[in-house]
């Protein structure tokens, strides 16, 4: 029997009801065991941004110390390679494609491109149990800090589950690094205040707050390091002659990168004050690829640790992400893990990992705990992907599909596909699908198979289609503009 999240939730409450008859001791004993949950993510960062992950500009002392204390990943997936999807898969367990939130957020339109795309959604849909709401239902307090961009007024943090929202609205970024500042319960500022720095202050506060309380879940979802770039002054000099004056690396996305490095630092400083960094989970990641290249230019951005593409894009550099997990007593320091993981993953574990007694069904994730206690293989061997749109990036409406080794990306402009081998190219330089035809046709298979089951919805034929015009863009206003680099939504 299929359950909507109304019911699912007042099925999980009498379930919890249930466990709390033998007696208060042991529930007490219970809630004192389980693990703090903070889930730590990183806007538009790239694959190869890290120290950890071979980047020797960037300075991320904070985030390799993580690497060192936990298990690094090398195959782990966001579920989109654009963020409102992504965060979708995330925070409930699904494929975007199975709730048809394949777009980030409001989206925009390409009225004279070849296919018409996919609709999607404006917001979030209410009837899906997040991950917070699972929490909570186990006793855990909730808080959202930083990015949301699923939903505006009405389909908030708080209207899915998290007790505290501090700067989650309909923004897809900011307008501004800098103040005053304009978020949902964040407001003000001045000038001389960057974000990064502000959403910390106050996600050390509610710690503080919330740690003696019982377990806690924080999504701490930061707004760096997405454009508009901009980074404190002093910090961008340090990179200036880090790099001899040049544009490459960029030394003001470097600077991004550094901030969000603190505000770990400052994370795990909080959790030690609070003493119950020995007892709580940190998962560090980011939502899809970093950007490539700035608008039209050859100026790079992020070079996604060599990968093919970047945000946007079904290739490596637009899905594959930087992951780490640090839990005390579990996790082996300096670990390693290669077994393909993805974002619908975070909810299965983690709700296991809070002791939740149920999972809403369908879901599209797998426990990785397994993986976590050192176990470098998991009962799974695709994993999926649907991206029926234009990205602003460049990329056009695709799918994929990665068996093992082999990835396969069907486009559906003129439905051509292309098949990689991972393990021999991870760089996806050589296409293979002529040389193996029977493997890329026994892939493309199980991808419509797949995209059959989960009801997903494909573009259309655009009968405006027009070369001439096709790169004007239409937003949610109405509104008509060529794309540039200073006009970027998502």
């Amino acid at each position: 029997m299929k359950h909507n999240r109304r019911q699912f939730l007042g099925d999980l409450a009498g379930i919890a009801g249930l466990t709390m008859l033998p007696g208060t001791l042991k529930a007490a004993a219970n809630a004192a065991t389980k693990p703090n949950i903070v889930l730590f993510l990183i806007d538009d960062m790239g694959w190869g941004d890290l120290g950890c992950y071979g980047n020797t500009f960037n300075e991320t002392p904070n985030i390799d110390r993580l690497a060192q204390d936990g298990v690094r990943f090398t195959n782990a997936y966001a579920g989109a390679p654009v963020c409102s999807p992504s965060r979708t898969a995330i925070l409930t367990g699904k494929a975007p494609a199975r709730v048809h939130l394949t777009q980030w957020i409001p989206g925009t339109i390409y009225p004279h491109k070849k296919l018409i795309e996919a609709p999607t959604p404006l917001h979030l849909d209410s009837n899906i149990p997040t991950l917070a709401e699972l929490l909570k239902s186990a006793g855990y307090q909730t808080a959202a800090i930083g990015k949301w961009h699923l939903g505006g007024e009405g389909y908030l943090p708080e209207n899915f589950g998290f007790d505290v929202n501090i700067a989650g609205d309909d923004h897809g970024h900011p307008p501004s690094y800098f103040g005053p500042f304009s978020f949902h319960n964040l407001s003000g500022y001045s000038k001389d205040d960057y974000l990064t720095d502000v959403l910390t202050d106050r996600m050390e506060a509610h710690i503080c707050e919330v740690a003696p309380k019982g377990p806690f879940f924080l999504y701490m979802a930061e707004y760096s390091v997405h454009m508009p770039l901009e980074a404190k002054l002093a910090m961008i000099e340090k990179y200036k002659r880090k790099n001899g004056g040049k544009d490459e690396p960029d030394p003001v996305y470097a600077a991004m990168i550094e901030s969000a490095d603190t505000a770990l630092g400052r994370l795990r400083a909080a959790l030690e004050r609070a003493g119950v960094a020995d007892n709580t989970i940190i998962l560090l990641t980011s939502d899809n690829g970093g950007v490539g290249f700035q608008g039209r230019s050859l100026h790079r951005i992020s070079g996604n640790g060599g990968l093919h593409g970047g945000k946007g894009y079904l290739y490596e550099g637009g899905i594959r992400e930087p992951m780490l997990v640090h839990w005390p007593g579990v996790t082996r320091p300096g670990s390693l893990c290669t077994t393909p993981v993805i974002g619908m993953d975070f909810l299965p574990t983690l709700a296991r990992a809070a002791g939740a007694s149920t999972i809403p069904l369908p879901c599209d994730g797998m426990d990785i705990s397994g993986l976590l206690r050192g176990e470098n293989t998991l009962q799974r061997e695709t994993l999926y992907w649907h991206y029926p749109h234009y990205s602003d990036q460049g990329g056009t409406p695709s799918g994929a599909i990665r068996e093992g080794d082999w990835k396969l990306i069907e486009f559906f402009e003129d439905d051509h596909i292309e098949l990689y081998n991972l393990a021999l190219d991870p760089g996806e330089q050589y296409d293979f699908a002529s040389n193996f035809a029977p493997k890329a046709e026994d892939l493309r298979a199980k991808l419509h198979q797949w995209r059959r089951s989960v009801d997903a919805v494909m573009p259309q034929h655009n009968p405006d289609s027009n070369p001439r015009l096709a790169e004007l863009r239409q937003g949610p206003a109405g509104c008509s503009w060529l794309p540039s680099a200073a006009c970027r939504e998502d």
